[in-house]
């Protein structure tokens, strides 16, 4: 994939407010550019993911059923999800206790897309994005919904694609610097049908917003897509400042 879906032209962004979104599915690197990109733009991070990895293992440590859908939202609402802003990555608390640790462990990765697709959960979830929108209007948010639903008016959207053998081998090779054993067809297998899962849920469906800058990274290195993204940023806020990317756009 190389198009790009929206003409970059310069818009007023108001210097308090700037809300940028990455979506995709598993294995982009999503996560580890949207970290990097914050930190070059001085933005706040907000991974949505990790909020529903955390409703997941609080279902998985509390005996809840996965498919008990309105018990896993309450859960969740009631564990009063926050992120330290002040810790490096954000760390992610539930109960006002650290559980940063829980959230890439084999066991919530399996069943992430379960409770994931819960339309309860789900509405729980946007809400408080959009409160910490609203509370931190210089955000970079990454997720799968967050362009086409959570920030629809986010002024610059970006969505991330990769093959899926690159996307497994990458996601294999971060489980076992982990110290997880991973096997690369196992991992393919589940990142295909996770893909399934996220594009046919009824509710905020994993997809490309019409108006996003689409990257597919399948042979670009982490720094090269951080610097295109940089690049549609500035370009797009007509930055008077900003630098030209060290590697040409795709």
């Amino acid at each position: 994939m190389t198009r790009v879906a929206a003409a970059i032209e310069p818009k007023s962004t108001p210097p308090d407010r700037l809300i940028v979104t990455i979506d995709g599915p598993a294995g982009t690197g999503k996560s580890s550019v949207a970290a990097s990109l914050a930190e070059r733009l001085g933005l706040e991070l907000l991974d949505t993911g990790a909020m529903y990895r955390a409703a997941t293992a609080l279902a998985l440590d509390h005996a809840v059923p996965l498919d008990n859908e309105r018990a896993v939202a309450d859960l969740a609402e009631r564990a009063s999800l926050r992120f330290a802003w002040n810790a490096s990555p954000p760390m992610l608390t539930a109960f006002a206790a650290d559980i940063t640790h829980r959230l890439r462990e084999a066991d919530v990765t399996a069943s992430v897309s379960v409770v994931a697709a819960h339309p309860a959960v789900r509405t729980a979830m946007v809400e408080s994005q959009r409160r910490i929108g609203r509370e931190h209007p210089r955000l970079l948010s990454e997720g799968r919904d967050q362009g086409s639903v959570v920030f629809p008016d986010a002024d610059v959207k970006f969505y991330l694609d990769a093959e899926p053998r690159i996307r497994a081998e990458r996601r294999a090779a971060q489980l076992r610097e982990a110290g997880v054993r991973a096997d690369v067809d196992a991992v393919e297998v589940q990142l295909r049908e996770r893909d399934r899962l996220d594009a046919s849920r009824a509710v905020s469906p994993l997809r490309c917003p019409d108006d996003a800058i689409c990257v597919d990274t399948t042979s670009l290195e982490e720094d090269a897509v951080v610097d295109l993204l940089e690049h549609h940023v500035r370009a797009q806020l007509a930055d008077p400042h900003r630098t030209e990317p060290s590697t040409p756009a795709h």
